[in-house]
């Protein structure tokens, strides 16, 4: 009798070391570098750069590669993909998970505008319904590193999301330039993510390295990134642990 509950608890022990590991199975993912210039139009690696490396540590974290489409809208790219065709593959992924939506976007932006390829943009209107159409009600973890990102937060916020942008409202981000590997918010997204436990805590330490990055190159004025959490994931981040290796 001793052995067979000994059994019984070892296996219910493997099954929640199971769970623990995929946390995020069900969940569609999509990675998009929308842009691959600098401000003055010259042509740069830090957003596909991003893209790879956010990739990886997203994968690390619990996401599935099954359920992922990482992609970039940079025309030189071979395959060339439209930012048609991104929003049609994140379309397809998602409409073949049932669980939740995890978007991250790496771009150029101005209020109220994130570049999406080369000619074509988002605005918080076209990227509610898109979202609405990729995700429902399911729950939704939204990130938008671009300048003035927050200016998305007030048209996107709901009690099923979560929104992480690289800056307020009124605020520009850095990074963008020639010799830079990654923008300044995506590096810290990606130097914060083995540590963090959480969405929740993966947007309080960005912000920290951010703001730490920005005053020590003394770059005013401060991007100040932004998190906002809807009610319903408030209660629901906990159960949403990134997966870790065993030690």
């Amino acid at each position: 009798m001793l052995r067979a509950s000994f059994l019984i608890a070892l296996i219910w022990l493997n099954a929640g070391a199971a769970h623990a590991q995929s946390r995020f199975d069900g969940w569609a993912a999509a990675i998009v570098a929308a842009d691959w210039r600098t401000s003055a139009g010259a042509p740069i690696q830090a957003f596909d750069n991003a893209r790879r490396d956010l990739t990886a540590g997203f994968l690390a974290a619990g996401f599935s590669r099954a359920d992922m489409v990482d992609v970039t809208l940079r025309p030189d790219a071979r395959p060339a993909v439209s930012a048609q065709a991104a929003i049609q593959r994140i379309a397809e992924v998602t409409s073949r998970t049932d669980r939740g939506c995890f978007v991250y976007i790496t771009s150029h932006g101005t209020p109220g505008v994130i570049i999406f390829g080369p000619d074509d943009v988002l605005t918080p209107t076209r990227l509610a319904t898109l979202l609405r159409s990729w995700c429902q009600n399911r729950p939704t973890i939204l990130v938008l590193s671009a300048c003035f990102a927050g200016s998305f937060i007030d048209g996107l916020a709901g009690p099923n999301r979560i929104i992480l942008t690289a800056a307020r409202r009124d605020r520009a981000s850095f990074g963008c330039s020639e010799d830079a590997t990654y923008p300044y918010f995506d590096g810290c997204v990606i130097e914060r993510l083995p540590n963090a436990t959480d969405f929740l805590t993966l947007g309080n330490a960005v912000q920290s390295c951010v703001k730490e990055r920005e005053e020590l190159e003394g770059l005013t004025p401060a991007s100040e990134p932004q998190v906002f959490i809807g009610a319903n994931m408030q209660l629901l981040v906990p159960t949403l642990r990134f997966s870790r290796p065993a030690p």
